[in-house]
């Protein structure tokens, strides 16, 4: 399995997906319950999502009026297909500096349970927000996974442990692909 882990910088828009209090809110403003993939603790939230969309940041890259949709992948991944990871965030502590510090720990998981990727305390967000920060934000960490020739088949594993480190508050987050 071929993997990208490169840096990029994102921009935030303005979402009501978050409130402080509630944690993840859907499009009427009533609360989400919590899942292994989207959980919030401290007034911190995190979301890991993976998707088919290779058009994702084009979607994300629009004005902030613009709530951008990504379809989730949940059917199997074929020979050749790729698909993103993506990982979302609200409300994180701002120091000072008026700068956010996340990082995260990234582990891919093959259905053997061995261990295709660890990374830990990959920079998610260093610096300033170009908004509020109960605005909803994309990690800087650019994932993607390509099903490859001689990939194991069965249920991958992608942990994400976000970290906001001023707020001293760890979000484990979890979800998983199947490889055909």
């Amino acid at each position: 399995m071929k993997y990208l882990a490169t840096l990029s910088l994102a921009l935030a828009f303005a979402s009501s997906a978050f409130a402080q209090d509630a944690g993840w809110l859907d499009d009427k403003g009533k609360p989400i319950p919590q899942s292994d993939a989207r959980r919030s603790l401290n007034g911190f939230a995190g979301h890991v999502l993976i998707t088919p969309d290779a058009d994702w940041r084009a979607k994300w890259n629009t004005p902030a009026a613009t709530v951008p949709h990504f379809n989730e992948k949940t059917t199997p991944i074929k020979l050749g297909e790729q698909v993103f990871v993506l990982i979302f965030f609200a409300n994180p502590m701002l120091g000072a500096d008026g700068k956010a510090n996340l990082t995260c720990d990234l582990d891919l998981t093959r259905p053997d349970g061995t261990v295709s990727l660890h990374k830990t305390d990959v920079p998610c967000w260093q610096g300033p927000l170009p908004g509020g920060p109960q605005n909803l934000y994309i990690a800087t960490p650019d994932i993607s996974f390509k099903h490859d020739p001689g990939d194991m088949a069965g249920k991958w594993t992608i942990a994400v442990t976000l970290k906001d480190n001023l707020r001293k508050t760890v979000l484990p987050l979890k979800t998983v692909f199947v490889l055909d």
